[in-house]
């Protein structure tokens, strides 16, 4: 009888993807939401500020210009009114396209996990015309790693020391890009594996990764 470890195929490689400011440019959008939302609200945000610090929770965000017992109506209101003010206005990071054909090409599974709520991540991808195999929405951080475990990910890529933590949980080789709010010496003392300036440069550092698995 063969072996059968002899045999089996292995696991095709599946990369999970972050998406705000890793494969899209959200902040044209957000800033645009938050905007909308001061006017309707009456109350002030400073969105050029609130851009500068994307990743984490929208909640996180809102605490700091409502009263905790508003933030969670303020988020249904936000998040109801930003698909018809931020798709449109969100542009695809330079490379977005050309990571997930990377990772087509290499016979793997691209997997986006993200905070943002998830049909708003769904309509962006969409929008742009770029397709993963999987998108998973309102996971943040630490909790990344439930997604990319049930995922079989092995590589999690995204700009935010909050994306290496998830990986690093998720005992994925964490690639940072330097393409949002974190420095590449932040990423890298964070703990990311893999620190590069953007996306256009993950294809050829995936060409150099396959064989480091064969």
């Amino acid at each position: 009888m063969a072996d059968m470890a002899s045999t089996t195929a292995p696991a095709p490689l599946t990369v999970g993807f972050d998406l705000d400011m890793t494969l899209i440019d959200s902040r044209p959008g957000i800033r645009a939401c938050y905007l909308a939302l001061s006017e309707r609200t009456g109350t002030y945000i400073d969105a050029d500020l609130a851009v500068t610090r994307l990743g984490p929770p929208l909640a996180e965000e809102l605490v700091n210009w409502f009263p905790e017992s508003e933030i969670e109506a303020m988020s249904d209101l936000y998040r109801s009114m930003y698909p018809s003010i931020a798709i449109a206005a969100t542009p695809a990071m330079a490379g977005a396209r050309e990571a997930i054909d990377a990772v087509r090409a290499a016979g793997g599974r691209a997997v986006v996990v993200t905070a943002k709520y998830e049909p708003n991540a769904k309509l962006h991808l969409e929008h742009l015309g770029i397709r993963p195999d999987e998108v998973v929405g309102d996971l943040w951080a630490e909790q990344k790693a439930e997604a990319l475990r049930e995922h079989g990910a092995a590589v999690y890529v995204g700009d935010h020391v909050g994306d290496v933590r998830g990986a690093r949980k998720a005992d994925a080789l964490s690639v940072a890009v330097a393409t949002g709010p974190c420095s590449t010496e932040e990423l890298a003392s964070a703990g990311a594996d893999v620190v590069l300036g953007d996306l256009t440069q993950f294809p050829g550092w995936l060409d150099g990764y396959r064989p480091a698995r064969a």
